[in-house]
């Protein structure tokens, strides 16, 4: 099968994920500066949120530009992917909400990790499809970025519930963020390679 309605069902959701993201930021009763003190929280989640859906969409563009065709096998991966992604909004709301507390930035945690997962499940079934010498094999290597988030997020799980480290979860989150906010060279690099 072709790639091209993945790509636009895919594109389509991040889209909608993102405009129900910030239609939870409410419009505070007040005309003064005061009154948007309260949604600072809410605002910092979307922010953060924002972020990690737009690494999504562009780190999966990226993955897709290596494959010109898809199973279903791929299709239910890339399924799982958006239906983790579809929960962010829950949870950023959730947290922004309470204010960063333990359990609603344990459940932030809890929906990145499975993105990630799923992410990698994903990038699996298209490797199994091209074969070991495909171009997503040779730019995602071992994937030690891939790995470490993942580690970042179940320390991050780990810590949130216990009180005042729920912070250093947050920051295990933004710092995540951080190391994947430049799209993914090697796919790049590996691309480039290939056209020369």
């Amino acid at each position: 099968m072709e790639k091209n309605r993945l790509e636009a069902f895919s594109d389509g959701v991040l889209a909608i994920i993102i405009t129900i993201m910030v239609l939870e930021i409410k419009v505070p009763h007040g005309d003064t500066w005061e009154a948007l003190v309260p949604l600072i929280p809410v605002f910092l989640s979307y922010v953060l949120s924002f972020v990690y859906v737009g690494i999504y969409w562009n780190n999966h563009h990226h993955m897709l530009n290596t494959t010109k065709h898809v199973d279903g096998s791929i299709l239910w991966a890339n399924l799982a992917l958006l239906f983790w992604l579809s929960l962010v909004p829950f949870s950023t709301g959730w947290m922004g909400e309470n204010h960063f507390a333990p359990i609603p930035t344990m459940l932030y945690g809890i929906t990145l990790l499975m993105a990630a997962l799923s992410y990698t499940l994903l990038q699996t079934k298209i490797i199994r499809l091209q074969g070991e010498h495909s171009l997503l094999k040779q730019a995602v290597e071992k994937d030690r970025k891939g790995k470490l988030s993942v580690a970042m997020y179940i320390a991050a799980i780990v810590l949130a519930p216990l009180g005042v480290t729920h912070w250093v979860s947050l920051a295990l989150y933004i710092g995540t963020a951080f190391m994947w906010l430049i799209p993914d060279r090697r796919i790049e690099k590996v691309m480039y390679t290939t056209q020369k």
